[in-house]
């Protein structure tokens, strides 16, 4: 797979990003205060975490295998071992090219067009955002929350409804006016041509209800995972959380990822969560080392069921090419 200049681009900025979150981090958090916090977490608390890491991303392979069935139904097995693939990748990999990665691995060994296959992840991308602005938006009316994070909930809400704009026009650009010019225009490319095509037949799955609805219910259980791995992680720690608080600091880092950033989300993962909690007045220095704890749970699980995936993908032979599905 070759990374173009955009990816490595956006690969720098990335970088850049996460040196300047764990600038910031160094300069306001007393880093040994914390590794002491860190110490004292709880060995069964920890184990608890592990099982909601591991059921959040189970959710997450069974929501990608809903999207992917109108184009080719995958077991499921092979699906999540692909979905901890784009895991690995992206913890080693800036900018969340993990997600190309993982269509990239799917396309290839599994005989689908890897393009048609990045429309599926396109598609779950709006579908995660969606839910996770919803978390946003929930926990932070429960709360009462005003300020920044009420900005950032609004501003979330203005990017998914975009994001659908997008989506919607990706979907139906055949049918809008002047799209016959804009043909006969990347006709002289066919290559071009072929792409888009193969691009909105992955898009189109977002026009089947039924197969959005069973993507908004697995989306749920991974969210729910997700929260639950914070909430426990606080409990390790000694710090109390609500189910809102909780919600709101996972949906806070997820949007935080949004924007490009180092391998793993190093320094803005942690950074977003020191910054959420102190709202709700707990310590900076234990809110940094829940939220390292939390992370490297989730770095670990993710790491470990990526590695195992990548070498039973490279042990399968691969299936040839079939044919693309015509998507209604």
């Amino acid at each position: 797979m070759r990374i173009g200049r955009n990816a490595l681009l956006r690969g720098g900025l990335g970088i850049a990003i996460s040196v300047f979150a764990l600038w910031i981090l160094v300069g306001s958090v007393d880093i040994d205060a914390a590794l002491g916090v860190l110490r004292t977490a709880s060995p069964a608390w920890i184990a608890v975490m592990l099982v909601t890491a591991t059921i959040d991303v189970g959710a997450r392979g069974a929501r990608w295998r809903a999207l992917l069935a109108p184009i080719a139904r995958l077991p499921y097995r092979r699906v999540l071992g692909y979905t901890y693939i784009g895991y690995l990748a992206n913890n080693v990999l800036p900018a969340r090219l993990g997600e190309l990665y993982r269509s990239h691995a799917l396309g290839d060994r599994e005989g689908i067009s890897r393009t048609t296959v990045l429309g599926t992840v396109v598609v779950e991308r709006v579908v995660d955002t969606i839910m996770v602005v919803a978390i946003a938006a929930a926990a932070v009316l429960i709360l009462s929350i005003r300020g920044v994070m009420t900005s950032a909930v609004l501003l979330g809400l203005a990017f998914v409804t975009l994001l659908m704009i997008a989506l919607g026009l990706g979907i139906a650009a055949h049918r809008l006016p002047g799209a016959d010019r804009v043909a006969q225009i990347i006709a002289r490319r066919p290559r071009l041509l072929e792409l888009g095509r193969r691009l909105r037949e992955g898009l189109a799955v977002a026009g089947r209800p039924g197969t959005v609805a069973v993507a908004l219910v697995f989306s749920a259980v991974a969210w729910t995972a997700s929260t639950m791995t914070f909430l426990i992680g606080g409990q390790a720690v000694g710090v109390e959380l609500t189910v809102a608080q909780a919600a709101l600091l996972t949906s806070g880092v997820a949007l935080v990822t949004i924007v490009p950033s180092g391998p793993g989300y190093v320094g803005t993962f942690e950074l977003t969560v020191v910054s959420i909690a102190a709202g709700f007045g707990i310590p900076r220095d234990a809110a940094f080392a829940m939220g390292l704890l939390v992370h490297l749970v989730i770095l670990v699980t993710t790491s470990i069921g990526g590695a195992v995936a990548l070498v039973a993908v490279r042990r399968r032979r691969p299936v040839p090419a079939v044919p693309p599905v015509a998507i209604g």
